[in-house]
């Protein structure tokens, strides 16, 4: 997992890359603030004006830096300080991070740094810069020539139509799709997660699938992401579908897929508390993650009407116990299915 920063320097100045809460600057921060400012103007303005033409640019230079996650802040704004147009965190070791808390941005305790810079940026001139920022001694890095490349058409050249079951398929819009009579979905990758290509997606794909027809049906997509199973529910005729997301951008990228699908008109994309207290589904498909699903156990359950199935993914191999024992109280347990360590655990509402 890599997280790309484009921020202007107002929003940087705002966010606190550990928290996700608005920033108290840390003493180590504000002296590195205090530095940039007391480097030469002249060379400063230059890096920005370079960053202003980037985008008639052919290449770039990379300075990559390998640190411990408790310097990830000061490395991020040094680089941003001196021009940096992007800065990339990565994983540099194979540490995974599982289900961090809300609001916050979890980081790898070695974690790779990576500051895009125009070609034009002098690379001694960039380390002198640093060095002259930093607080301590410059961590272990490298420096890499980046050639520009037609980045959408390599981009799209990496999705293609996807089959779940037997009658779905999940299709880029540039594309035709492989099979005109299916049910197929049309979706472009974009910032919502959900594109059929994890695991998760594609277990409650399948089950959307083998369930059969939704016609005359209503049903919550909880933790809808890009829409895809909102979608996938509407097109195998469901009759409406509330999309629920925590996060606005999920909602906004529902909200236009579905236009790009033409069930708009039958799909709510809302927050989690502005769902109807009081209503009643058919089917509930929740693909978050195992600690919220557990939390979420008589909520997700109050919305089903009696004797109406729930799907729930998002779900580690070892955490379905844990998962299957908040839901007992609610649900009989129909159907568990393992796919390389990720889970799908269905129930049927109790009466």
């Amino acid at each position: 997992m890599n997280f790309s920063i484009y921020w202007s320097e107002e929003k940087r100045r705002s966010f606190s890359f550990g928290t996700g809460r608005p920033n108290e600057v840390s003493e180590a921060k504000a002296k590195a603030k205090a530095k940039a400012k007391a480097l030469d103007s002249n060379m400063l303005n230059n890096f920005w004006l370079s960053t202003h033409k980037r985008v008639y640019n052919m290449s770039w230079l990379q300075i990559i830096l390998e640190v411990d996650a408790s310097r990830v802040e000061e490395i991020s704004e040094a680089l941003f300080s001196i021009g940096a147009l992007s800065v990339t965190f990565a994983d540099a070791e194979d540490e995974p991070l599982y289900e961090p808390p809300l609001n916050t941005m979890p980081l790898w305790q070695h974690t790779r740094v990576v500051g895009l810079f125009d070609s034009s940026v002098d690379s001694s001139q960039l380390l002198s810069q640093l060095k002259t920022i930093l607080a301590e001694p410059l961590p272990a890095y490298q420096f890499q020539k980046l050639e520009d490349q037609v980045w959408t058409r390599l981009w799209m050249e990496d999705f293609h139509p996807m089959q779940f079951g037997q009658r779905l398929w999940i299709c880029p819009s540039w594309q035709e799709p492989p099979d005109a009579q299916a049910i197929n979905i049309f979706l472009d990758p974009g910032l919502a997660f959900g594109t059929g290509t994890h695991e998760t997606t594609a277990l409650c794909l399948e089950w959307l699938d083998k369930y059969g027809d939704f016609s005359g049906k209503t049903l919550i997509d909880y933790g809808c992401g890009s829409g895809i199973l909102a979608i996938a529910a509407l097109k195998l005729g469901a009759t409406h579908v509330w999309a629920v997301d925590n996060d606005p951008q999920a909602l906004l990228a529902t909200l236009e897929n579905a236009k790009k699908n033409e069930v708009e008109t039958a799909i709510s994309p809302v927050l989690p508390e502005d769902l109807p207290k009081q209503l009643k589904v058919d089917g509930l498909l929740a693909n978050i993650l195992a600690g919220p699903l557990i939390n979420l156990a008589s909520t997700l359950t109050g919305y089903l009407n009696i004797y109406a199935p729930l799907v729930l993914s998002g779900i580690l191999k070892e955490q379905s116990s844990d998962v299957i024992a908040a839901y007992k109280p609610y649900l009989k347990i129909t159907e568990i299915v393992e796919r390389d360590s990720w889970m799908r655990i269905v129930g049927e509402k109790s009466d």
